[in-house]
């Protein structure tokens, strides 16, 4: 079985599908950490995340994995830096390369052969895995998510970080490939005023109906 669940940056995509495929015993794949994955790379490397065609070359030149959940480069576990203010400002735009997408794409849905996940991304209900057997959409106000990204980042500044947001929404809603959109017959859910426990509750519940 496939759960997969889209939405904007800092709508509790990530903590909820974990969340849920604990409680369900399921695997969570976080399609978002590959893209962060390569932009991590390529800064480790020195090679500017904007030239597409460095950033291509250097990503097919590394092995991306899963171990135990956590993403690795070359059989390195990385998962604990995929995270930082530089990954955050340039990984929509690694990601906006259709090539990169693709190597993305077929990674994940070889991950995913023969597995019961939970999966979440930008484009995972559109693109990734548009006949997955249940498809969610999160959804919370810039304003909600910059302050999440802000208890994330310890000394951001608000306005900087909510600047970030909207700018990376637009790029998101505007790419030519994989774009931030709502599925069709997907189930929305707007985080903006709920716990991630009254999330994961919802998501749950939502299984056991036929319109999810």
């Amino acid at each position: 079985m496939v759960i997969a669940i889209d939405g904007p940056a800092g709508s509790g995509k990530s903590t909820v599908a974990r969340m849920v495929a604990d409680k369900l015993g399921f695997y969570f794949l976080n399609t978002g950490s590959f893209y962060r994955a390569y932009t991590l790379s390529a800064l480790d490397r020195g090679i500017d995340p904007l030239d597409r065609e460095k950033v291509l070359e250097n990503a097919q030149s590394i092995r991306l994995s899963v171990k135990d959940g956590a993403v690795c480069i070359d059989g390195k576990d990385e998962e604990a830096r995929l995270h930082t203010p530089l990954v955050d400002r340039y990984a929509s735009p690694v990601s906006a390369d259709p090539r990169i997408r693709e190597m993305v794409n077929e990674t994940v849905r070889s991950i995913a052969k023969g597995l019961d996940i939970v999966t979440e991304g930008r484009d995972t209900t559109t693109v990734v895995f548009p006949d997955a057997d249940y498809r969610f959409y999160f959804d919370a106000s810039p304003e909600i998510r910059a302050r999440r990204r802000m208890a994330d980042q310890e000394g951001s500044d608000y306005e900087a970080v909510l600047a970030g947001i909207i700018e990376r929404d637009r790029m998101d809603r505007e790419k030519a490939v994989g774009a931030l959109k709502i599925a069709d017959g997907a189930f929305v859910i707007d985080t903006s005023l709920l716990t991630l426990n009254q999330v994961c509750e919802k998501v749950l519940n939502a299984l056991q109906s036929p319109s999810a």
